[in-house]
């Protein structure tokens, strides 16, 4: 089912979400609803197809020299650099997006993220140049952590701003379908190759097929995000509701509290998105005999379980309140991952338990966390405020996590990655019961 289907089927299922506020221009919630799913899906697409890559084909081919686990730290360590170059994305494109308009920094972030993901199909390994594939490397994933900033485009929060009050939960949830749909194509298409190739003809070629179909899903997807984002009806909406950009330096002025507070609020969520999808893949690689097509497989069964997760914490949310749910999940991921661990360490059955109940409790969680504090931001600076707000949730709650996971895991055991992910939901908790005081003290204001 494509997922202009998915979205329109959503949205059909629940025909009381629909219509119940006036439109500028007939501008309705199912246009956007498909824009950003479709859109979050691309940037997702690009985002798993390089960090499966980083588990199954950069150690070997970027850190032969190393030994398997240090080749495996080597390509985790360079994934990070994408989420510290993100923030700095955000400035640069804000600037663009101020002086130039949306439409330039939509053109040009997504131009970059697409064709710095397309230029890893066409990276030389350390045999061929030795230093300088390592560089090149770096290079690509600066650049693409440069464009998830600047690929920014506030069609989120527009939707969200035009939900019905009843229905905020299921709005929300909408965008976050995206990451699980985009895991679900990256990891069939990595399937593919692994299944139907010798590991030699994957590694010599068969990798690079994934990052050339990348072009055309960007392409598509930038049309479709344009069409939605600089047409007069939109423009005129973004106006209505002041989701316009203002500077870097006033916003984290005005709302550092906010843009702190609102990046712990989705911890456990955005910790548990890489223990689940890309440090297993280091494990399985590393430390286990399990086949690794037969995993890629059980990645997508997962993924297919994150989407009517996602689904479900929409419905959920609305009726038991955003701030419950995400303080339930999190109680839940805590409890997850003092069992987790074995789970992982356990045979195929076991991992594929363990698969299925991390997918199950991200995708509660994860569909309702990136709205949890977007609210509490005046309307000056809700445009800047939530995209930096996201940087940072990424920065502080995803970008290490393969990384740290595994060091952890290599030097004391898998139970020390169950102490970090409890750590995760710990802090999320705690930045619920401030998010709550916050709201208290600019509410009085």
């Amino acid at each position: 089912m494509s997922t202009v289907n998915i979205a329109t089927t959503l949205f059909a299922q629940n025909p009381s979400h629909r219509y119940e506020y006036a439109q500028p221009d007939d501008v309705n919630p199912n246009e956007i609803a498909i824009c950003v799913v479709i859109g979050r899906t691309a940037e997702f697409f690009d985002f798993f197809v390089y960090a499966i890559a980083s588990a199954l084909v950069f150690p070997k081919l970027i850190f032969p020299f190393l030994d398997p686990l240090a080749g495996m730290i080597g390509s985790f360590a360079i994934f990070a650099l994408a989420f510290i170059a993100r923030p700095f994305g955000t400035v640069i494109f804000t600037g663009v997006d101020r002086h130039l308009g949306r439409k330039a920094k939509l053109i040009a972030a997504l131009l970059l993220l697409g064709g710095s993901t397309m230029a890893v199909a066409f990276l030389p390994s350390f045999g061929q140049i030795g230093v300088g594939a390592i560089m090149i490397l770096a290079v690509i994933r600066i650049g693409q952590g440069l464009a998830m900033g600047g690929a920014w485009d506030g069609l989120a929060s527009l939707l969200a701003l035009n939900a019905p009050e009843r229905s905020r939960g299921w709005y929300a949830m909408i965008p976050q379908l995206g990451a699980f749909l985009g895991l679900l194509v990256a990891s069939g298409l990595f399937s593919y190759c692994v299944t139907y190739m010798s590991p030699q003809n994957f590694m010599d070629w068969g990798w690079r097929y994934p990052f050339f179909l990348v072009a055309a899903i960007n392409i598509i997807a930038l049309f479709v995000r344009l069409r939605m984002s600089v047409t007069a009806g939109y423009a005129k909406l973004y106006q209505n509701h002041e989701l316009q950009p203002t500077t870097i330096k006033n916003t984290v002025r005005s709302q550092w509290h906010t843009i702190l507070i609102g990046a712990f609020v989705p911890l456990a969520s955005f910790a548990l998105f890489h223990i689940v999808t890309v440090f297993p893949f280091s494990w399985i690689v590393l430390f286990t005999t399990e086949n690794t097509g037969s995993f890629l497989h059980l990645q997508m069964i997962g993924a297919a379980v994150g989407v009517l997760a996602v689904v479900a914490s929409g419905v959920i949310s609305d009726m038991v309140g955003r701030r419950v749910l995400l303080g339930v999940t999190a109680g839940a991921i805590a409890v997850f991952s003092c069992f987790a661990p074995t789970l992982l360490s356990g045979g195929e059955d076991s991992i594929m338990l363990y698969m299925v109940l991390g997918f199950l409790l991200l995708g509660l969680s994860f569909g309702q966390a990136s709205g949890a504090i977007a609210s509490n931001f005046p309307s000056l600076y809700r445009y800047t405020g939530s995209a930096l707000t996201t940087d940072l949730a990424w920065l502080f709650g995803a970008g290490f996590a393969p990384l740290v996971a595994l060091l952890l895991a290599s030097q004391f055991g898998l139970m020390m990655v169950g102490v970090y992910l409890f750590s995760g939901a710990a802090c999320t908790l705690a930045a619920l019961a401030l998010n709550r005081k916050l709201a208290v003290q600019i509410t009085d204001r």
